[in-house]
């Protein structure tokens, strides 16, 4: 599958702007992500693109969410460390994240949103004006965008990166598509 026929599909699937913008922004941490850590940058992309296309179908039964996702990745042909990934990124299932993808699609979930929420408190409610010690300080409030895991976003260290460098590549990935994400 491509970029483009992956956005076509999650425009048709998703209607909510805000979480089409989510999926853009897990998009670019993970192609950042897959980079950083030297590994497959289209498969991780899709993954990050992707990972949430049946939120809208299950959002009222988060006990299939990201199952039925993974099935109707799985029945497009895309490649089972893909399918895996989107299905294992919500815990809810229970399923343990064995390979790299996994792990960090889990971690970086939550982030897109905490780095959005942070950029939303500033006066100019724009990205370019975040800093990582502003994304390090509100980790530590745990009432402030209480929605994003903490567990989830720290689990980046058994991918081996600490959380600031984590932060630092989640920003600066959602800071090149700033214009997308209306931030």
């Amino acid at each position: 599958m491509t970029r483009a026929e992956a956005l076509k599909l999650v425009k048709e699937k998703i209607q909510n702007q805000n979480l089409i913008k989510h999926c853009l922004a897990v998009e670019a941490i993970m192609k950042a992500m897959a980079v950083h850590l030297n590994q497959e940058v289209d498969a991780w992309s899709l993954a990050g693109l992707l990972h949430d296309i049946d939120y809208e179908e299950t959002k009222d039964d988060p006990q299939n969410h990201s199952l039925k996702g993974g099935e109707m990745l799985k029945e497009l042909g895309l490649p089972d460390e893909i399918v895996r990934a989107v299905k294992a990124h919500n815990e809810i299932h229970g399923l343990p994240r064995e390979s790299l993808l996994d792990k960090v699609l889990y971690a970086v979930d939550p982030l897109s949103g905490f780095i959005t929420a942070v950029a939303l408190v500033y006066p100019s409610k724009k990205l370019a004006d975040v800093k990582i010690k502003s994304i390090t300080k509100r980790l530590k409030e745990n009432r402030f965008a209480a929605g994003a895991s903490r567990q989830g976003m720290k689990s980046i260290e058994d991918a081996g990166l600490t959380f600031e460098q984590f932060a630092e590549i989640g920003l600066k990935a959602m800071q090149e598509i700033s214009e997308d994400l209306s931030l």
